[in-house]
């Protein structure tokens, strides 16, 4: 939300540098998978390694969202003032995002630099110590440390993220791309579904025992360190590629690679959005649920599921749809979606079903607006630099996520908007925020490919 979005992310880097003498250690280690490359670059039997990214994702993306939710129900359940709660829930989504801002670009640099599977590798083992901490918080009951371990997961994810999804194109054939991307995003919001609904029931299961959540976690990391042994041996895309120690001179770069390329300029800006609107609804869904549908912690997972499983099912429908290309007339359709069950989940007086089906149907449509995006960012730069650009559209995602947490203070404690009026205004936003990307992204990629014939 790991985000993947959106709302899986909605699914982490100030884990220490991999030491490169441990990279070049993991990429000789016999567990590794040796397969030979085809004639056209991809390994031959690139299902093996492509499953095995998809399952390290899944259990990646189920830890994030899990261990993220479990701590907003603890906060939710203790009955602080509301002002307070609101504080508390923002204050976990923002340190959520603030890692990707902070370390993206020195996944970029890990993901160029480096085997992208040595680097998955890695961040998995850090995962690992991340996961004891986050266990020895939960058993203590300090709340403090338990947002700490929050950052910490966002930071490892940080660190995997621009492996995770330049090493799609590196495993798959052009004309799977799509199809890849619609599988992972599909993959990726099961994981958010199963999270979210997990952490509801953990919350509620475990009441006195959290314990008991954080050995159950840490058993899923250890599952995911062994699925990332299985992926594909590919080589570094850019061994001369330098580390730079100010991140803000390496993201203008980043920025002006992308700026010269208008199509994926406007995939970036197209996908910040998404981000930013994914993650406002994971904080209005919460509150609603909790104010207005009063309703328990398991209830408030299943309306977060609700999206997931919109988002993943449109994701894989848009995959499919595409036909083996990326199809860019999927992203206008998508924005007029998500902008008609917006204003729809925005009425008064709604049931606990109606709200579900209108954010399950506005998370479809956000499926169609991702998956054309996502396949544009991986496929327009040059090899060399798709690493530290996928690196700069994840950190560019993640500043809209953590502006969402600034628009939603501003809406709730500022304007002191009801959650429904927040829901509008999200709507009001997508329609002047995506319409105009959309069309110029069709137009420019209608020119391209007809200059192109």
């Amino acid at each position: 939300m790991e985000p993947r979005p959106g709302l899986s992310a909605l699914a982490h880097i100030g884990m220490p540098q991999i030491p490169t003498s441990y990279l070049s250690e993991t990429m000789s280690t016999p567990l590794a998978t040796d397969l030979t490359p085809s004639p056209h670059g991809h390994p031959a039997n690139w299902r093996l390694g492509f499953w095995s990214l998809i399952f390290t994702q899944f259990q990646g993306a189920f830890n994030d969202n899990a261990l993220k939710f479990l701590v907003i129900y603890l906060i939710v359940a203790q009955d602080f003032p509301a002002a307070i709660r609101d504080q508390l829930v923002l204050l976990v989504g923002a340190l959520f995002a603030l890692p990707y801002i902070l370390f993206s670009l020195a996944g970029g640099y890990l993901a160029d630099r480096y085997s992208k599977r040595s680097v998955t590798i890695g961040t998995k083992i850090f995962e690992i110590a991340v996961m004891i901490f986050a266990l020895v918080s939960l058993s203590i009951g300090n709340l403090a440390m338990e947002c700490a371990a929050v950052f910490l997961i966002s930071t490892q994810g940080a660190l995997f993220g621009p492996s995770k999804y330049g090493l799609l194109p590196e495993l798959l054939p052009e004309n799977k791309l799509s199809w890849g991307n619609g599988v992972i995003e599909l993959g990726t919001f099961i994981a958010a579904i199963t999270a979210t609904m997990a952490a509801g029931f953990l919350a509620v299961e475990f009441r006195g025992r959290p314990t008991w959540s954080g050995v159950i976690l840490f058993a899923f990391t250890l599952l995911g360190l062994g699925a990332s042994f299985g992926i594909s041996r590919v080589p570094a895309a850019n061994l001369s590629r330098r580390f730079r120690v100010n991140p803000l001179a390496d993201l203008s770069g980043q920025i002006r690679i992308i700026a010269s390329d208008r199509v994926l300029g406007w995939a970036v800006v197209g996908n910040t959005y998404l981000w930013f609107l994914a993650a406002l609804l994971q904080f209005v869904i919460v509150i609603y649920g909790h104010d207005v549908l009063r309703v328990a912690e398991t209830e408030i997972s299943y309306l977060q599921a609700a999206v997931g499983i919109g988002i993943g099912v449109g994701s894989l429908t848009a995959g499919y749809l595409s036909r083996g290309k990326i199809e860019s007339r999927l992203i206008p359709v998508g924005a007029v979606g998500m902008t008609i069950f917006g204003l729809l989940v925005s009425r008064h007086g709604l049931g606990v079903w109606s709200v579900r089906a209108d954010l399950a149907m506005l998370g479809f449509f956000g499926g169609f607006y991702a998956v054309p995006l996502n396949a544009l960012i991986q496929h327009r730069p040059a090899p060399a630099q798709k690493g530290g650009v996928i690196a700069a559209a994840n950190l560019l995602s993640f500043v809209g996520v953590f502006f969402a947490a600034g628009m939603y203070f501003l809406c709730a404690s500022i304007a002191h908007l009801q959650p429904g009026q927040i829901f509008l205004t999200g709507a009001i936003m997508t329609i002047v925020a995506t319409w105009y990307p959309a069309l110029a992204l069709q137009q420019d990629w209608r020119q391209e490919s007809g200059a192109l014939k």
